[in-house]
């Protein structure tokens, strides 16, 4: 087994969670996303979405995160990450899909605005251009070109940070009832959702849940847990600095954007 990653994505974060819940060791092959790594002809045979994670089991490329964790739970079944009532699991599901159904895009646009647009700025414009080139989507390619520019002040910003509030606050209803996303135990739902409220901390934006103790317990109770090594023993210190910062900086106008 394979698998082809980054520290700090949030997708390659999922991923490792379940790993190390099953406790399964792939070699990994840690990829530089800002250098283009995940665009090379050699990766993109294996990922045509020129994106991580990619896992390689039995020689076959599994590509997307979510079905990459729904694989691994269907394929080594020893320890499992589904409830065994079909309800539960139904509950689940929701919460694994709510990444692909905007949450990620959120993320991406929050974590951009806030801090890493700041990486981009020191960059040569020809690096900057290039990188941006790498975008096959036109539309795409010109919201993160304003990101860049504008940061927070970006169109897109406030329709994205106010989406990624809205989950938090679903959680937060959902934790209210069940310990867990899916019920009494943990599941895939909960290693889906925790790189995305984590990467919230790490802009220290956990401002965000102040009201909502339920998503305090269960943060600490995943953070505890062993599999958060698959989080944990990749954090790059210069990131979470950079993020830690811009996001302190920016509390009172996030926090308008959100009572807006």
């Amino acid at each position: 087994m394979e698998l082809y990653h980054n520290n700090m994505s949030v997708c390659a974060q999922k991923v490792r969670l379940v790993l190390r819940e099953k406790n399964l060791h792939p070699a990994e092959h840690h990829l530089n996303l800002r250098k283009g790594e995940a665009t090379t002809p050699e990766y993109l045979k294996l990922n045509p979405n020129g994106v991580v994670p990619t896992l390689i089991d039995h020689g076959i490329p599994i590509i997307e995160s979510t079905v990459i964790c729904e694989y691994l739970d269907e394929a080594y079944p020893q320890v499992t990450m589904r409830p065994q009532d079909l309800v539960q699991r139904a509950t689940m599901r929701v919460w694994t899909m709510c990444p692909d159904a905007g949450l990620h895009h959120a993320c991406g646009v929050t974590s951009f605005s806030i801090a890493f647009r700041h990486q981009m700025l020191k960059l040569p414009p020809e690096e900057i251009e290039r990188q941006l080139a790498e975008k096959p989507n036109p539309k795409l390619r010109e919201n993160v070109r304003a990101t860049i520019q504008l940061g927070i002040d970006a169109p897109q910003f406030a329709e994205s940070f106010k989406a990624y509030g809205a989950v938090i606050s679903k959680m937060s209803q959902q934790l209210d009832q069940t310990p867990w996303l899916a019920g009494d135990e943990y599941s895939l739902a909960d290693a889906a959702m925790l790189p995305y409220v984590c990467r919230l901390e790490d802009l220290n934006l956990s401002w965000m849940w102040d009201a909502r103790a339920a998503v305090s317990k269960w943060l600490e109770r995943s953070k505890a847990r062993p599999n958060y090594s698959g989080i944990a023993d990749y954090l790059e210190d210069h990131y979470l600095q950079l993020m830690r910062t811009s996001g302190s900086e920016l509390r009172d106008r996030l926090q308008a954007i959100l009572a807006a």
